[in-house]
């Protein structure tokens, strides 16, 4: 079974996703396990991990809700408040689900290029590990660096970076991306999503061209064993759709052995976030 590692769900409302601006009335509307299995089955995709779009704990216990009616689900990645001194109650609450693998947090929004290692941020990080959970790193590029010191100093805590670090794909960009992002790869407890690319990339005039040379580089700095696919619908609907960007992927990869590509597609998802 191919596993889509990154995807998101949400009832629509402009209140509470601000960041569905102008352009962007494609996914200004609900979208829930229907709508997903509606254009991932027919690409072979059998399941899939929600993660969080809202910093809300009410929208962690939303996710497991549907996960528990939808067998499509087989992983959420919620929010919590990593920096506060109640974390451990809401981390207890949320793992009791076995469906829940990993916290994000929305540090690309956050100012402080050096934000993860704020002191408050790494004191809550350092308590997922015994609750056997995971973290999604939603980070830009200049906010790699700092993320290849919190991941050395949390050696034993599975990392996983999102979007590729969301490098600049329409300017064509990849100098300090590739030096950092090779640098991150050194260390073991990090994996890597192979999504979000089509929205860093021109929207109406991107090429599956574009992204060989960050393809190029996500491979030879992790390998495939710690690549994952991820599709980040619905957000990718602003640029492409689900079997395109499935397409990108496959095309890509599909030059490996078929253990190899199978790690791609299930194997290092299902590994990372330990799905059932």
């Amino acid at each position: 079974m191919k596993i889509d590692s990154h995807q998101h769900f949400w009832n629509y409302s402009a209140a509470e996703y601000p960041w569905i601006g102008a352009g962007m009335e494609r996914i200004a509307r609900d979208y829930l396990p229907a709508d997903l299995m509606a254009v991932a089955a027919p690409q072979g995709i059998g399941g899939s991990v929600a993660v969080q779009a809202r910093q809300s704990v009410a929208e962690s216990r939303w996710l497991l809700g549907l996960a528990e009616a939808s067998p499509i689900i087989r992983g959420v990645v919620g929010w919590v408040d990593l920096r506060s001194e109640g974390v451990a109650a809401e981390l207890t609450e949320l793992s009791a689900h076995e469906k829940f693998v990993g916290v994000r947090h929305v540090v690309q929004d956050e100012p402080d290029p050096r934000f993860v290692l704020g002191a408050d941020f790494v004191r809550g990080l350092r308590q997922l590990q015994s609750y056997g959970l995971t973290y999604d790193l939603l980070i830009y590029p200049q906010q790699l660096p700092a993320a290849v010191q919190l991941v050395a100093m949390l050696p034993e805590q599975p990392f996983v970076l999102d979007h590729l670090a969301k490098p600049r794909i329409k300017t064509g960009a990849i100098q300090e991306w590739r030096r950092d992002v090779e640098a991150l790869a050194q260390h073991g407890n990090v994996c890597c999503k192979v999504s979000g690319m089509v929205t860093e990339a021109d929207w109406r005039g991107w090429k599956p061209a574009d992204f060989t040379p960050y393809l190029d580089v996500v491979l030879q700095a992790f390998g495939p064993e710690r690549l994952m696919f991820g599709s980040d619908w619905p957000v990718c609907l602003l640029a492409g759709e689900y079997a395109e960007v499935v397409g990108i992927v496959a095309d890509f990869f599909g030059r490996l052995s078929a253990a190899e590509q199978q790690f791609i597609w299930g194997g290092t998802a299902t590994r990372f976030y330990g799905l059932k």
